[in-house]
This record gives C-alpha cells, sequence and structure tokens, in this order.
C-alpha cells in the first residue's frame, strides 16, 4: 500500500529537522543573495522575530490596509479553500503565526509547511507556533526544495517585496502547486497616479522594498495559466488569489 503524500511529506521533514532548532535547513551557509538590504536585515533580528507578529506586523499591516490581522487569517483561509486542502507551504512564514493559524483549518490529517530564510524568525516559529499539523523549512525561496505540484494550496504574506527576486519566487510558487490548488499573496501596492506612485517608491527604495502595480501579480498568474484571478487593493497593500486548472477527468 503507497504512503499517504501527507504522511510521506511530513516524515521527510521530520527525518531531516535539525534537532537543536526544529527545523529542516536545505540552505547553510551557502547563498548567493546580494548583500541585504535594511528591511532584510531586520528580518533576519533575533529582536524583530520576536515583536514581529506580536506588534510590529499587526500595526505596520493595519495602518498599510485597514484590515487586522485576524481578518486577514480568515481571509486567506477563505480565498486558498483551505477546509478542502490537505498540504499548505506558507513561503516567508516569518515566526509562523500564520502557519499555525491556517493549519488549523485543513482538512483531517493536513500538514502546513512554513517556509523562511531567516534563522531567527524559524526559531521563533518552532518555539511559538509549532503543532502536529505543521513543519518548518529554512531555505531560498527562489528554488523551493519541494517537487513539481506538490502543494493544495500556497500563499506568501507580506514578503515577496522585501525579496531580491520576487517574480521568480512567485513562478516558484505557481511550479509547486497542484492542479485544482490556489495560491494567495498579500504584498506591496502603489496606486496608477504618477506622484502618489513616485512617492511611495521613494520612501520604500530608502529601507530596500519594492512597491507593485496592479498588474504585476495579475499578469504573472495569467501568464502563467492560472484562472480565477481577483484583486483586493487597500490603501498601500494588494490581495491577489488564483487557482491551478484542474486536469480534465
Amino acid at each position: 500500500m503507497s504512503q499517504d503524500p501527507v504522511d510521506s511529506t511530513r516524515s521527510l521533514l521530520n527525518q531531516h529537522a535539525d534537532l537543536r532548532h526544529g527545523f529542516l535547513d536545505v540552505l547553510g551557509e551557502s547563498t548567493s543573495s546580494p548583500a541585504p538590504t535594511f528591511a532584510q536585515r531586520a528580518m533576519n533580528s533575533p529582536l524583530v522575530a520576536t515583536v514581529y507578529e506580536r506588534l510590529w506586523r499587526p500595526t505596520a499591516f493595519y495602518v498599510a490596509s485597514g484590515v487586522t490581522t485576524g481578518a486577514e487569517q480568515r481571509r486567506a483561509a477563505s480565498a486558498l479553500k483551505l477546509s478542502s486542502a490537505e498540504r499548505l507551504l506558507d513561503v516567508a512564514c516569518g515566526p509562523g503565526n500564520f502557519t499555525g493559524s491556517l493549519a488549523a483549518q485543513l482538512s483531517d490529517g493536513g500538514l502546513a509547511v512554513g517556509f523562511d530564510i531567516s534563522e531567527p524568525m524559524l526559531t521563533r516559529a518552532v518555539l511559538d507556533n509549532s503543532t502536529p499539523r505543521t513543519s518548518y523549512v529554512r531555505g531560498d525561496a527562489r528554488a523551493l526544495p519541494f517537487g513539481d505540484e506538490t502543494f493544495d494550496a500556497v500563499c506568501c504574506f507580506g514578503a515577496l517585496y522585501l525579496m531580491p527576486e520576487p517574480f521568480r519566487v512567485a513562478r516558484e510558487m505557481v511550479r509547486v502547486l497542484r492542479p485544482g490548488g490556489r495560491v494567495a499573496i498579500l504584498t506591496s501596492y502603489t496606486p496608477d497616479l504618477p506622484p502618489i506612485r513616485y512617492a511611495m517608491n521613494s520612501g520604500a527604495r530608502v529601507i530596500g522594498l519594492t512597491m507593485f502595480d496592479r498588474h504585476a501579480f495579475v499578469d504573472l498568474f495569467s501568464s502563467a495559466g492560472l484562472v480565477d484571478v481577483e484583486q483586493q487593493t487597500q490603501r498601500a497593500l494588494q490581495f491577489v488569489v488564483a487557482a491551478k486548472p484542474a486536469r480534465p477527468g
């Protein structure tokens, strides 16, 4: 009898987990990333990892969008249709607050994999948001260490604007999404008005953030063959969700 896909994924992650930290590290010290920006350095700070989900993120994202963390999590679970999903990948999971919350929404026996490049963030995730339904992996999201069509749902909330190659990461997210699965992102947004766009882009560049227009990810998902692409914009953030077409039959 063949092993259940969720059980096999869980066994692989648990088998290779770093026992000192409780997460699988597929990156180690080797990375070709450019020198980190101020924002990227902050995400690798143990102090920031400790306060990020408790204070920094809820406050900053509410100011940027007017949406509370609880409302974000409910919207994500609904958009990703987690009640019928078994395997979730949370890219740039940080200290795992969304990973743990969304894992609880999966169908019975489901598994949520939190993925991040920051050791301090993953250390907090293991300490604060580990459950029987979660596993954590450290690696580079530009080359996700998972096979094609592995996950029923893939998400990345509040991180693509920090990454050196965000569109490459988004394409990797599509690659590991199974047919019939759904992908969702929350990222930066600049309105079409040139003066506002210029001011927001200028401010973001100072701290190393990328601001995206309304077409960037909608066009990327559409060109990748995804369907049912929907977008919500709120102040300086956009939420985009799409589905990979199911195979006929």
